[in-house]
């Protein structure tokens, strides 16, 4: 337990002494919000097929795509998730100075929801819709999901949501950014993410002048690699004793 809290005070003290740190999330952060991982044996492919996220599938099959993309993304997340506490963390660390962004690999806008305001989405989000036609983007709350596919009131094309699909490259000024942040942050706080999915995996070793606390339930590809605190616990809990520790 001693070894544990001591784990906890240095990593305060890091967190404390920072002065460009940045935030790297995965699936993790958002589970306690009640959004499901993808993998794993309660994720969304051990009920949902990925086909219907493989871009040439969608576009050959829009209507079946859009049916399970509109359940799972905008018909329960949509509805239900809110930022938890580890999201609320992460914004006011920015909000004191210490964050200069957030890269994400979740869709879900949680960040932006809780405050951050500088905040790469990696993967894109789910939060507009683009025309793959004429590229015209919109809210999705501005836009019908009664009927499906969703038509672009511009010019009738079909509307995707602007997340990155299976097959699609990741959008290029995200990953510009992502790397920018990394190769210029003194503190690098990895939060909820196993460090699989490529090519978002590869990012933080790119921090190569940073010092890495890992907030995770279990050791991730980075854990033995790259990490050089590692906090194994859930995020929300994890940050609660962090912010006892900074005063929060």
């Amino acid at each position: 337990m001693e070894e544990i809290m001591s784990n906890y005070r240095e990593a305060a003290e890091l967190i404390r002494n920072a002065k460009s740190a940045v935030a790297f999330t995965g699936a993790g952060i958002s589970a306690e919000s009640g959004i499901p991982t993808f993998r794993g044996k309660k994720g969304l492919w051990s009920k949902y097929d990925p086909k219907i996220l493989d871009i040439d599938f969608f576009l050959s099959n829009p209507e079946e795509s859009w049916r399970t993309i509109k359940e799972i993304f905008y018909d329960y997340m949509g509805e239900n998730a809110q930022p938890n506490r580890a999201h609320y963390f992460v914004a006011e660390l920015e909000k004191r100075g210490v964050l200069q962004g957030v890269i994400t690999q979740n869709i879900d806008n949680l960040h932006q929801e809780a405050g951050s305001s500088n905040v790469v989405e990696f993967h894109g989000t789910a939060n507009r819709l683009i025309c793959i036609s004429c590229h015209e983007a919109y809210e999705f709350t501005t836009v019908s999901l009664s009927k499906l596919p969703p038509l672009c009131p511009k010019c009738s094309g079909l509307l995707k949501p602007e997340f990155v699909f299976f097959k699609e490259p990741i959008p290029e000024k995200a990953y510009q950014d992502a790397i920018a942040l990394t190769q210029n942050t003194d503190l690098y706080l990895i939060v909820g993410t196993t460090g699989e999915i490529m090519p978002a995996s590869q990012v933080p070793y790119l921090a190569k002048k940073a010092k890495v606390i890992e907030i995770n339930i279990e050791p991730s590809t980075y854990t033995h690699t790259i990490t050089d605190i590692f906090l194994q616990d859930k995020a929300t809990l994890a940050v609660e004793k962090l912010e006892s520790l900074l005063l929060f």
